[in-house]
């Protein structure tokens, strides 16, 4: 049976992942600082190590051991919010974190196929508005996304200097159950206590801002099709290809919502330096076999329910 390592296993896209792979009859090494509660839960060979990405012995004890087969590396300082406000420790973790498992991975004289997370946030604006490829020009927007910049080129420089089996993925804007920080999970909890008479209205920023929203499942789809049939040393996106405007997603939570829903506009959620479109290109995934399935309202769904039930559970 193959061995992966799935770094942050805790995290947003890495818990969604993990499940994926157990479903695959992998045996999944799940490293993170912490364990989560859908942890006892998964079904599967899973095997939870705590880990800081930033323990450099750590790491290479355990790649050492595990001798993996594959490798998913997502353990991040992944909200660009936190990177303005912490930029050093942002760079800590996405790139000397990266530093330390490529150089454990080589150190352990393994071979395994390795997956690094990079992001969209690379990207420079696109002025015209059409969908990004992944030859676009880099021109990063938050010091997450600079740092994302480097680990992106270490792998490359790795790829090239000592042949590790690296494919690089930058994912759009993945939603779904469990993410926190998101447009999406925010107007989620703000739907839900407005349904539990706990808030007034919901608090919105820009509502006209277009983004390529894909649904985690579709994208840890995409990330394991990528692993098996991507070329090493080759980027793709990750990403639906449609735009959507952020009050499409205020108008679904309004139709699934049990109250009414009155916005409020709150300046604070305003970014810094905000991109009027993204929408990604996923020519070159598409390419590869892969489509999505989940429809964007059933992702709201979805995610409306999980926080629903965070909610009551925080109340019990």
């Amino acid at each position: 049976m193959k061995k992966c390592i799935v770094t942050g296993t805790s995290g947003f896209i890495g818990s969604h992942l993990t499940e994926f792979l157990l479903k695959q009859g992998l045996t999944v090494f799940g490293l993170d600082k912490e364990k989560r509660k859908f942890h006892a839960d998964l079904q599967g060979d899973f095997h939870f190590i705590e880990c800081n990405i930033l323990d450099r012995d750590l790491v290479a004890n355990a790649v050492a051991q595990i001798q993996p087969d594959y490798v998913f590396h997502l353990a991040a300082q992944s909200l660009p919010k936190n990177s303005w406000e912490d930029p050093e420790t942002t760079f800590r973790i996405n790139v000397f974190g990266t530093l330390y498992l490529l150089d454990a991975i080589r150190a352990a004289r393994v071979d395994p196929i390795i997956q690094m997370f990079c992001s969209s946030g690379e990207y420079a604006i696109s002025k015209d508005g059409k969908p990004i490829a992944e030859d676009q020009l880099l021109e990063p927007s938050s010091p997450y996304a600079l740092s994302k910049i480097a680990q992106d080129q270490l792998s490359v420089l790795y790829w090239k200097a000592y042949n590790l089996r690296i494919t690089r993925v930058r994912p759009f804007f993945v939603i779904g159950p469990r993410k926190v920080g998101d447009v999406c999970s925010d107007f989620a909890r703000g739907v839900v206590a407005i349904e539990r008479g706990s808030a007034s209205g919901l608090k919105v920023g820009n509502l006209n801002i277009v983004r390529d929203f894909l649904d985690v499942q579709d994208a840890v789809e995409a990330i394991y099709l990528i692993a098996n049939r991507g070329t090493p040393g080759a980027v793709y996106n990750i990403c639906s290809g449609t735009g959507r405007r952020v009050g499409e997603i205020v108008d679904g939570f309004r139709q699934l919502s049990k109250s009414s829903i009155e916005l409020e506009i709150d300046s604070s959620l305003l970014r810094r330096l905000d991109e009027p479109v993204k929408i990604g290109d996923n020519s070159k995934l598409i390419a590869l076999g892969w489509k999505p399935s989940m429809l964007f309202q059933e992702s709201l769904q979805q995610i409306l329910e999980f926080w629903r039930l965070e909610s009551h559970s925080l109340q019990q």
